[in-house]
């Protein structure tokens, strides 16, 4: 399983309502390496699912087009789909399962504590969802509706980016004041039980998350790339002196520093493909020089970078590179970062200032890009009112191929299960 990264809700803030929650079950307790946190494993909650969700959600039924609204509890910009269910977060550490057949609550895991969600991961290998809210590292058992283990730091630090490969969970955890001297951790735990693998001081800036592929983990601090073993912590290699990587860019067996999003800085270092192993540089196709917002890699090795000016971030060109044979393949002019891949094609909406095509999901082929005949031609799929740029929508892929794609939005807070064009 590759890198599943953090639903686009690591960006933002949410607001949830808070409910308390009891575990029954054995439930021990396990101190993690350097004794920060500690771990609760619970093999149910206290909404335990019913036998109809159960049946709903594990295959039974096929993906269908719906539409539900979304709870206040349920934040922004924090749900992930499998092939069989959509999950999202609720106040700081809770999960909602949700039915691919007609988008109806299968399961909840209540949140146990207050404060902002700072993202979700959906692990579908391991059937977990994880998810962070300050002091809080939490996993849901996709299978059964049930929490599954739970991390808690001390009251001075909290965790700061998670991610998820091949049934491991990385974390990133730092002290919670900005004012007091970095110090920023990596732990490893057991996506199916949450059991501390490793726990180390690491060179990281905390606000970018770490890239997990192929038994490694990496880690950036800007101006180095560390690359770990993921069953023990140890270093394995550094970039050499000189390389400047803001960003860690993974999809496939592809590693890709860039610029970040979150710069004040007018000017980026340019894309720079790394090889996995030792760290190298590779040659790399010439970005467009402008911001980085957003980055997604087929597993053939097309990057999709989605460029802005830093002065006006409204709107920008998703452009795709050949990471293989270095060069620019095309570009789309549009409004918004949201996109996915599947099927060998490029997935986001049309630009919401063209009043002759806007409100409408489109697909472009990954290699002949928007301008191409036949049957790599682009699709669009009819004008919604969730697709609108106006409703500020998210794209939710589940995988397993099933030929459709949920929709979130974010103004009138909804989901909308929808046919890929």
């Amino acid at each position: 399983m590759r890198q599943v990264q953090m639903t686009r809700g690591v960006i933002g803030a949410v607001l949830f309502g808070m409910a308390a929650v009891g575990c029954a079950g054995s439930g021990d307790a396990r101190s993690a390496e350097t004794g920060h946190t500690t771990t609760t494993a619970s093999p149910h909650s206290s909404a335990p699912i019913s036998a109809a969700a159960r049946t709903s959600d594990g295959g039974q039924d096929s993906w269908r087009a719906w539409t539900k609204d979304l709870s206040g509890s349920e934040g922004v910009q924090v749900c992930g789909a499998t092939a069989h269910q959509v999950v999202c977060a609720t106040g700081a550490d809770g999960f909602v399962g949700r039915s691919r057949a007609d988008g109806a609550v299968s399961w909840t895991v209540p949140t146990t504590t207050a404060g902002k969600n700072l993202g979700l991961v959906v692990d579908k290998a391991d059937e977990r969802a994880v998810t962070s809210g300050g002091r809080t590292l939490r996993a849901a058992n996709l299978r059964t509706g049930t929490a599954a283990w739970s991390h808690r730091l001390p009251a001075d630090r909290v965790y700061t980016q998670v991610v998820a490969a091949e049934g491991v969970v990385y974390a990133l955890d730092a002290w919670s004041s900005f004012d007091r001297e970095a110090s920023v951790a990596l732990g490893a735990y057991r996506a199916s039980d949450g059991t501390t693998l490793w726990h180390r001081t690491v060179d990281a800036d905390r606000s970018e998350s770490p890239a997990a592929f192929g038994g490694r983990v990496y880690t950036t601090d800007s101006s180095k790339v560390t690359a770990r073993d993921g069953r023990n912590g140890d270093a394995l290699a550094t970039t050499t002196s000189g390389t400047k990587c803001p960003h860690l860019i993974t999809g496939g067996d592809y590693l890709v520093c860039s610029g970040s999003a979150y710069t004040a800085e007018d000017t980026f270092p340019p894309l720079q493909r790394l090889d996995p192993g030792d760290l190298r540089p590779l040659a790399t196709a010439k970005d467009s020089g402008q911001k980085p917002e957003r980055a997604l890699i087929s597993a053939d090795g097309v990057l999709m970078l989605f460029e802005v000016s830093p002065e006006d971030s409204g709107v920008g060109d998703w452009n795709a590179y050949d990471l293989n044979r270095p060069r620019k393949l095309w570009s789309y002019h549009t409004t918004t970062k949201e996109a996915g891949l599947v099927g060998g094609r490029f997935v986001t909406f049309t630009p919401r200032n063209d009043p002759t095509t806007r409100g409408h999901m489109i697909t472009i082929d990954l290699h002949a890009g928007p301008h191409a005949k036949g049957s790599a031609a682009p699709r669009m799929s009819p004008a919604y009112p969730e697709t609108v740029g106006s409703a500020y929508p998210a794209l939710l892929l589940p995988g397993g191929d099933p030929g459709y794609v949920v929709i979130e939005t974010m103004v009138h807070h909804i989901l909308r299960s929808m046919p890929l064009p």
